[in-house]
């Protein structure tokens, strides 16, 4: 049944995986052919419940990273191959190379951000050091 240009898709995979020493899970989320991504750092290593829990509470507060277009591959309606492409996906381990680009992105947007934030607190203190040391100097020569 071909799909209509007003229905939205939207899928959601959630990959668990051991960067030495943490266990990092990998939330994708293909919106309209747009993969967003966000990178979860769980420490030990998470059990099912722990996961569950994690998504029924954290799930709409995630910081996903700005959409980079993708192509969604047809499913296959077939049980059996279903039941092979989990098998296959269990296997290989960590993340797509299109979720560690739209990683490294979101990464360099919240450094960017980072650096914007502190190179304006750092004038702000500024200037409020040189409002300080001009009003001491008014002081100083208040009596004269």
């Amino acid at each position: 049944m071909p799909r209509s240009s007003m229905e939205r898709s939207v899928e959601s995979k959630l990959t668990v995986y051991l960067e030495e020493p943490f266990w990092v899970g990998v939330f994708e989320k293909i919106d309209n052919r747009k993969l967003s991504v966000c990178r979860i750092v769980f420490g030990a290593e998470p059990t099912d419940a722990e996961i569950f829990d994690f998504i029924l509470k954290h799930y709409y507060h995630l910081k996903y990273s700005t959409p980079v277009e993708t192509e969604i591959k047809q499913k296959a309606d077939n049980p059996k191959r279903r039941q092979r492409n989990a098998r296959k996906q269990l296997k290989t381990t960590g993340i797509g190379t299109k979720s560690q680009q739209a990683l490294q992105k979101q990464y360099e947007e919240n450094k960017t951000e980072r650096r914007q934030l502190s190179r304006e607190q750092r004038e702000a203190e500024k200037q409020r050091q040189f409002e300080l040391k001009q009003q001491k100097r008014k002081e100083k020569h208040r009596g004269h």
